[in-house]
């Protein structure tokens, strides 16, 4: 009895501790959230990998070639009967050992060359934390803005689902006609409709979140931001934008840096047209002249027809190749500033033209348009066309607000740096 008794507290202990955990919500602002970014996406993960991989070039590239060693015995003495024998008298036995030695400075070469190829994966990776981590932004504020439309809407049905039942009281009691109620019922019906639509977009934009911060399904993202900024777009001149895009932006430097692996390659390729020397010591038993021989040799390929000339122009075709990618990416660089810009300046106009009372308190507006109709200052068209327009202007501010932080974030991304935290 006391076991069931304990059983059943410890299934009611889970159920509870489970249902808190699916009620209770996580709450991010968006430092939070790029901490959970840095610490547990995957794409950053498997791209910081790679740049291990890459440093694990650098330690083959400095290893030596190992000596070689060779050795023959007699097998089979058909004299004596007898197999692998090593003495004087009856065997027979020969060994040498042999060390490649790389000229040009091979070696060097290809570590300066891995080295490189570290340097070439440490800007692919920062390249890739600037392009994931403006989505991470950018679907931040999605989500967010997200929310207070959805809140809108959230508002605006249950004040009109108030009204629906003061006016199904004025049916019954004659004073008004059926038809108006049916006007009431159907702008409910659009609202809700409309709500689910942004309800489903939100629903993309957590899941888009939760991928990014690595998080379960299960996570209930309540997201908290502060909208006012104290930095203004005509303060930053735009020539400074330039110089810090040109100076900051990884996928510049990335192709730099490709510009510098491909020149020494060519260094390299060169040098590997310079054969290698392999220098050797031999003993033999009997099988040579003196016996007991001890001998010294070289071995070096004549490079005659392999000069390696395929590797060397390909080299060369590479470091052309990467210059012309150097001026593509300053034209892409430049155009994308100048446009962030452009864009960011026109939606902060925009915003800023806004009268600042009219996004004041949603109760207050809507049930002062309600009073009015209920006193029969406004007919019900009007109400309705009031009641739609509000809602909509409330909605494109939010559309608003999120270009303007949005267009800040792209400045961040197409400048490589945190111009607007």
């Amino acid at each position: 009895m006391m076991r069931l008794s304990s059983f059943l507290l410890f299934v009611l202990a889970i159920s509870i501790n489970a249902s808190f955990a699916q009620s209770d919500s996580l709450k991010l602002d968006l430092k939070q959230a790029e901490i959970l970014f840095l610490k547990n996406n995957f794409d950053l993960l498997a791209s910081n990998y790679q740049l291990d991989q890459a440093k694990a070039e650098v330690i083959t590239a400095k290893l030596f070639d190992n000596p070689e060693l060779e050795y023959e015995n007699l097998f089979y003495n058909h004299e004596t009967k007898k197999f692998l024998q090593t003495s004087y008298a009856y065997g027979q036995y020969a060994g040498s050992i042999s060390q490649l030695v790389k000229l040009a400075g091979k070696r060097n070469k290809n570590i300066k060359l891995a080295k490189t190829g570290v340097k070439l994966a440490e800007l692919e990776y920062f390249d890739l934390m600037r392009t994931l981590k403006f989505e991470l932004r950018n679907t931040f504020y999605k989500a967010y803005f997200a929310t207070q439309s959805i809140q809108v809407y959230e508002d605006q049905v249950k004040s009109t689902e108030s009204l629906l039942k003061a006016y199904e009281i004025q049916l019954k009691a004659g004073n008004i006609a059926f038809k108006d109620v049916i006007r009431i019922k159907s702008l409910i019906i659009n609202l809700k409709a409309e709500q689910a639509n942004l309800l489903n977009d939100l629903e993309d934009h957590y899941k888009d979140l939760r991928l990014l911060c690595g998080l379960e399904p299960s996570a209930n993202l309540k997201l908290t931001v502060a909208e006012s900024r104290v930095t203004a777009i005509d303060q930053i001149p735009y020539a400074r934008l330039l110089d810090s895009a040109r100076t900051n932006r990884a996928d510049l430097k990335l192709a730099k840096t490709d510009l510098e692996y491909n020149v020494l390659n060519l260094k390299l390729q060169k040098a590997m047209a310079i054969p290698d020397v392999e220098v050797s010591l031999a003993y033999d038993l009997k099988g040579n002249y003196p016996e007991k021989y001890t001998g010294i040799g070289l071995k070096i390929p004549i490079p005659l027809f392999n000069r390696n000339q395929g590797e060397i122009k390909k080299a060369k075709v590479g470091i052309d190749a990467a210059t012309s990618n150097i001026k593509k990416k300053e034209l892409i660089l430049s155009n994308e500033v100048f446009n962030s810009y452009r864009t960011a300046m026109r939606n902060e106009k925009l915003l800023m033209e806004i009268d600042p009372s009219f996004n004041g308190d949603f109760n207050k507006i809507i049930n002062g348009l309600i009073k009015n109709f209920r006193e029969r200052n406004i007919s019900l068209i009007e109400f309705l066309d009031l009641y739609d327009s509000y809602k909509e202007n409330i909605l494109q501010i939010n559309s608003l607000k999120f270009e303007r932080m949005s267009s800040r974030e792209e400045l961040n991304y197409v400048t490589g740096t945190n111009i607007f935290k």
